[in-house]
């Protein structure tokens, strides 16, 4: 049966430079195995399926699947369902704000024009990771201990590890090569730009899917709303400020940090590049 579709590229500074996410929507009667299958074969970092909501307050719910593996909240899934459901003609119950549901609860997204900014969900798991972890970590990216300024768990649903490196630089010239260390990893790495650069921050994000090689993510909602929280509540860091990702693969992701009344929200631009119809 046939859904409706759209792809839409989150984050990206000019059309078609950011991260595309795939969202099918009028799911209700879409099996499991089926997402998980149309999500793989998308070949995107994520693929989103829009169901009716479950709980009270929220807009719609939505399914989120890196590949074959779901996840209970993921950041430019999340604004790219949001403005694939506006596309389609979606009316959110409170005006300026969409209510996400999903399986780390809701998320409010907040309507900015063409941007698009979610509520940052607190961490699953924050704190100092362990010398061995660490330790890994360097030999995986292929840097010198002395490169490393920082490191914590920057678990808000996808389960980042995080690195402050020493530089933008740094950041952009890793190649990184887990072959010696086979496994699951979500590595994110961030390194500041120096004072008076258009951006703030470069981050670049590394995972594996099951048995497959390392991959690079172009632009990562939840990283940035993860590394956001670690580095505003160190005094690294005060928003408002924009952060770049995807730089090393020829993308320009934007994201932009921002806080009002103690809460973080991460946004940037969601715009709809293919819409219609999804074979299920």
């Amino acid at each position: 049966m046939k859904r409706r579709f759209r792809q839409v590229d989150v984050f990206g500074e000019d059309p078609c430079t950011g991260n595309p996410v795939a969202v099918v929507l009028d799911v209700e009667a879409v099996d499991e195995e089926a997402m998980r299958r149309f999500s793989v074969w998308s070949n995107l970092s994520e693929c989103t399926f829009v169901l009716p909501p479950t709980v009270p307050g929220a807009d719609y719910r939505v399914r989120i699947f890196s590949l074959s593996t779901e996840l209970p909240f993921a950041g430019h899934p999340t604004l790219g369902t949001a403005r694939a459901w506006l596309d389609a003609g979606g009316v959110p119950a409170v005006p300026g704000i969409v209510m996400q549901e999903c399986d780390a609860g809701l998320v409010p997204v907040c309507i900015e024009s063409d941007r698009l900014a979610f509520s940052a969900p607190p961490r699953q798991r924050s704190g100092p990771i362990d010398a061995a972890l660490l330790t890994a970590l360097i030999e995986v990216l292929g840097i010198e201990r002395q490169q490393v300024v920082d490191a914590e768990w920057l678990d808000n649903g996808p389960g980042w590890v995080g690195l402050l490196l020493d530089h933008a630089d740094t950041v952009l010239t890793l190649r990184p090569d887990a072959t010696a260390h086979p496994g699951r990893w979500d590595i994110g790495v961030v390194g500041a730009h120096d004072p008076g650069s258009g951006t703030a921050y470069e981050l670049r994000a590394f995972f594996t899917e099951g048995d497959e090689p390392l991959r690079e993510d172009p632009v990562t909602g939840s990283l940035n709303a993860a590394a956001a929280e670690w580095l505003i509540s160190t005094g690294r860091a005060s928003a408002p400020y924009v952060a770049a990702q995807g730089t090393a693969m020829g993308r320009r992701g934007r994201v932009h940090i921002s806080t009002d009344d103690g809460q973080l929200w991460v946004g940037g631009r969601a715009e709809v590049v293919l819409s219609g119809t999804a074979t299920l």
